[in-house]
């Protein structure tokens, strides 16, 4: 598991209620999170990350594995 994975898994339990440990290959949008939450989490993942995601730019992750992927490839 990569550290960007473990951060994530982190920031999801801080900031998502899933009630359940994430699924990094399940759909995003299977995921029961609402999109005023999605939106919020992904300003935390732009902070943690140093990223700069607008809303409209998470639709292109369709699972937690694209966006460490992303992430991942992206960092120095």
């Amino acid at each position: 598991m990569s550290s960007t994975q473990d951060r994530l898994r982190q920031l999801i339990a801080e900031h998502l209620d899933l009630g359940r440990d994430p699924d990094f290959d399940a759909k995003l949008g299977d995921s029961g999170v609402s999109s005023v939450d999605a939106v919020a989490f992904f300003k935390e993942v732009n902070q943690a990350f140093s990223l700069s995601l607008e809303p409209e730019d998470c639709l292109q992750f369709g699972t937690l594995r694209e966006l460490v992927t992303y992430i991942d490839a992206r960092a120095g």
